[in-house]
């Protein structure tokens, strides 16, 4: 989760802002869906995008683009909002949200099998 600091208060950020977030970093990003991104290429350029732009920027370039030209960026961001849902889906073979298991939920989980 991301945190943020705002007058000396630590706040998390919910799951549903950081998937805006992502999806605003598609949009805004230079890859195009007839590029038929893999999901590792969708992650890349959300975190190029947030790094290049900040989240905030992304924001503000979808917002031109929805008052620029509204069918378009309509249509992109429906696509951006597939993509992150792929890309992030936990059954994305070898990636998570976490990286371990909590050590209390470890133990009642059941043995790995190697491949």
């Amino acid at each position: 989760m991301f945190l943020s600091q705002r007058r000396g208060m630590v706040r998390a950020m919910s799951p549903l802002n950081v998937t805006a977030t992502r999806c605003e970093a598609l949009f805004v990003s230079a890859i195009q869906d007839s590029d038929e991104p893999s999901p590792e290429q969708v992650r890349a350029a959300v975190l190029r995008a947030i790094r290049d732009y900040g989240a905030r920027n992304c924001v503000a370039r979808v917002a031109q683009e929805f008052g620029d030209h509204p069918d378009a960026a309509v249509a992109r961001m429906r696509w951006a909002r597939d993509e992150i849902q792929r890309a992030y889906s936990p059954r994305t073979r070898g990636w998570s949200t976490r990286t371990a298991p909590h050590p209390m939920a470890a133990s009642a989980l059941p043995p790995v099998k190697a491949a």
